[in-house]
């Protein structure tokens, strides 16, 4: 398996580690509205994935075992200890995939709309154009892709749209690579994930409907769910401060006894 370098940025601090992934044409600088909140609980890691932000973009090699492979080797180079994974998105995926593999070394994981998909829809959505659409956004100038975001998004905060375009120009082509690739089965996964989940969903068209939160309830029935009222798949750009409220009472539960019930909610009804 080819070796990439893994930009990353550390907090630091004498706190539990929150390992923030982030998706598909994102980067790290993508969950900053998030992680203001989170670095007053614990020492947040936020890294651009393969092929993202300033880490490296091989030519091939984009699949989710390979992000996993990553994402492991920087958790022992960094020496983090148990630390929780927060992934969204393509992030949820390797979040759920990594800690599906070492179990007693992740403490937590909080999966935000991971693409929880059956074969036959992952193979809709590559034949959809979504690398198609990445490589027209590059062709605008810098101004007409921000407005462009505006107008698709115009509830999310100048700031978060910022990143995001940023974070468009800094993805390698190759990295859509992952949409022609089958993930992993996510109901084995989950199943063989031993440590606390979190599913956070949002309220408006979410890829993890509600006929899969049952399937998960099947497989995990410890897992925990809760949506966000007022957020797409893009729940850390719509609804960041809520999203990291959650995360935040989540670790909060991780460091002792629970001192509430958590509101569960099953998205679609």
């Amino acid at each position: 398996m080819d070796e990439v370098e893994v930009a990353f940025r550390r907090s630091g601090g004498a706190k539990a580690p929150v390992i923030l992934l982030h998706g598909l044409g994102g980067d790290g600088t993508t969950w900053d509205a998030v992680a203001r909140t989170l670095t007053s609980h614990a020492d947040v890691v936020i890294p651009d994935a393969r092929g993202h932000g300033c880490s490296s973009a091989p030519k091939r090699g984009y699949g989710y075992d390979s992000h996993a492979h990553d994402l492991e080797g920087l958790i022992q180079q960094l020496r983090l200890a148990s630390p929780v994974l927060v992934g969204h998105s393509m992030g949820g995926m390797t979040a759920a995939l990594v800690a599906s593999r070492a179990a007693a070394a992740v403490s937590g994981v909080v999966l935000v709309d991971p693409p929880f998909l059956s074969p036959q829809r992952q193979f809709e959505i590559y034949r959809s154009g979504v690398a198609e659409q990445h490589h027209a956004w590059l062709d605008l100038a810098d101004e007409e892709m921000l407005a462009d975001a505006v107008r698709r998004h115009p509830t999310r905060g100048r700031e978060i749209i910022a990143a995001q375009c940023a974070a468009r120009r800094r993805t390698s082509p190759a990295a859509f690579e992952i949409l022609a690739t089958l993930a992993p089965d996510y109901r084995q996964i989950v199943q063989s994930i031993s440590a606390p989940i979190l599913l956070v969903v949002g309220d408006v068209e979410p890829v993890v409907d509600g006929a899969v939160v049952g399937e998960l309830r099947r497989v995990s029935p410890g897992i925990r769910v809760e949506e966000i009222v007022g957020a797409g798949h893009g729940v850390p750009f719509d609804q960041p401060e809520r999203l990291a409220s959650l995360v935040a009472a989540f670790l909060t539960d991780l460091a002792g006894p629970r001192r509430r019930s958590p509101r569960e909610t099953v998205a679609g009804g």
